[in-house]
């Protein structure tokens, strides 16, 4: 989810390795690189800090067996092949950033707009990720955890634990991104191998010794914990599919793929989807399946309250202090690249501020965030909203690039009208996301399922403003 997912450093990664080069040019081919650089990237940036929580949340929503292994196996198989046959083929064909790609149609002023959006979120996410990481730095406090329906901070540990978490996250990421990056990379392996280990050690905690048992574990699914909705086999599928929505069909990874030699690389994705949102994902919620068998989260089910699904605690219990290690790790190395993204993006609407003090701005931001627990325990919602807001930007990237010429309107049209905003753009992103938000709101619908929906109408639309207005400018 993610990064950036949604919690994905590999952009920055890419372009501080190149030097800051070829942010407004397309990537030379002496500087391409091959698959298998894709592949330990997605490998390592997809088994994160978010995994911890996400894997509990789908069983507090309720999944049943089928719902959970074999809608995830479809989702994330959608997700990947997104980035191999949208998002792959597009970035080796310009070989442009996302951004500089999107100013060359819609101009400056949208992408000011697109960065705030983006920011904002990178730093919600960020605050998730400090929350993650400071229920494992509160066990040997003996802090009480907050519960899966908090929104307040409930005490004044947590306070102090989340601003010093994340002050230090804060100032790591403002004053060396470089060996943050390196150090995240080196990271990865030990956080793979930390979940595949939980997993193991929760499956001897619940006695499964056959597929059978394991299956039984989500057997036909439950009542969803209070608070939560009811997940279902395509609530699954979708959300799966659309927790990179941002960065597959919203086009985000176009920044990462200009530099692959062919655009088979974008199959590389897998590696992050069945090692990352398939792997972890299971054995996070065996973890919370283990706590679910205890009598203390027995005892809040009896009483109508949602068990805690804190990442720390569960596991602490699973793997002792390896666990507590794994948790801050894995919150870090995800928070901290996604507050540095977040400050590129404020920089791009304030270029006079340094990026030291914009990445401080931004980490101040997700510390605050990550004082109220909702944004970690509605995790979600959170990451439903974040791929429905900004994937239609990609859709409009897209419809572009495959169809602009049948449909007889130009490309890259901001660029050659020496427009500072492109109307059709601003009119196709905010038209969809009003409309299927109207429709999301009044009738109750998921968010996921509307994703797919609004990023082809906002796609549709695109198209058929644009050619409405070059049509008017040929005939003026």
């Amino acid at each position: 989810m993610t990064k950036a997912n949604l919690e994905y450093s590999s952009e920055e990664e890419i372009i501080i390795s190149t030097e800051g080069e070829f942010e407004r040019t397309p990537v030379p081919e002496s500087k391409l690189k091959s698959w298998k650089h894709f592949l330990g990237m997605y490998a390592g940036e997809h088994a994160a800090g978010t995994e911890f929580m996400i894997g509990p949340l789908f069983l507090t929503a309720g999944v049943s067996a089928f719902d959970l292994i074999i809608g995830l196996l479809l989702g994330n198989l959608l997700a990947v092949l997104s980035w191999r046959f949208l998002t792959a083929d597009i970035a080796v064909k310009h070989r442009l950033t996302l951004y500089y790609h999107l100013e060359k149609i819609s101009g400056k002023r949208l992408v000011i707009g697109y960065n705030l959006a983006n920011g904002l979120l990178f730093c919600f996410l960020a605050g998730a990720m400090i929350t993650v990481s400071a229920t494992a730095v509160g066990i040997p406090f003996n802090m009480e955890m907050p519960k899966l329906t908090d929104t307040l901070p409930n005490s004044f540990t947590w306070v102090i634990i989340v601003i010093v978490i994340g002050a230090v996250i804060s100032i790591v990421a403002a004053k060396g991104f470089n060996t943050v990056s390196k150090a995240a990379n080196w990271m990865s392996p030990f956080i793979v191998l930390a979940f595949l280990a939980c997993g193991i050690v929760a499956l001897t905690q619940l006695g499964v010794g056959s597929f059978s048992e394991f299956w039984s574990i989500w057997g036909e699914g439950s009542d969803p914990f209070p608070g939560q909705i009811k997940f279902t086999f395509w609530h699954v599928v979708f959300w799966s599919w659309f927790a990179n929505a941002a960065m597959h069909i919203g086009m985000s990874d176009l920044s990462v793929f200009r530099f692959a030699k062919s655009k088979k690389a974008g199959w590389t994705t897998a590696a992050g989807m069945y090692i990352g949102h398939y792997m972890a994902w299971i054995a996070a919620a065996l973890l919370y399946a283990v706590y679910l068998n205890t009598s203390e989260a027995q005892m809040m089910l009896t009483n109508g309250v949602a068990p805690t699904v804190a990442p720390g605690p569960l596991a602490y219990n699973a793997i002792g202090i390896f666990g507590i290690i794994t948790v801050i790790i894995a919150g870090w190395t995800t928070a901290n690249p996604t507050i540095y993204r977040a400050g590129l993006a404020f920089q791009a609407i304030i270029p006079k501020v340094s990026t030291f003090w914009v990445t401080i701005i931004a980490g101040s931001i997700a510390t605050i965030a990550g004082l109220f627990p909702a944004f970690a325990m509605k995790l979600l919602n959170f990451v439903a909203f974040y791929g429905f807001l900004l994937a239609p930007i990609g859709a409009i990237i897209v419809f572009e690039h495959f169809y602009a010429d049948n449909f007889g309107i130009k490309k890259f049209y901001a660029e050659k009208a020496g427009l500072k905003y492109n109307p059709a753009v601003l009119i196709s992103w905010v038209g969809s996301i009003v409309l299927f938000s109207f429709i999301s709101i009044k009738y109750d619908i998921f968010l996921s399922f509307l994703t797919l929906p609004a990023w082809i109408f906002c796609g549709v639309l695109f198209m058929i403003v644009s050619k409405y207005i070059q049509r008017k400018v040929v005939e003026k």
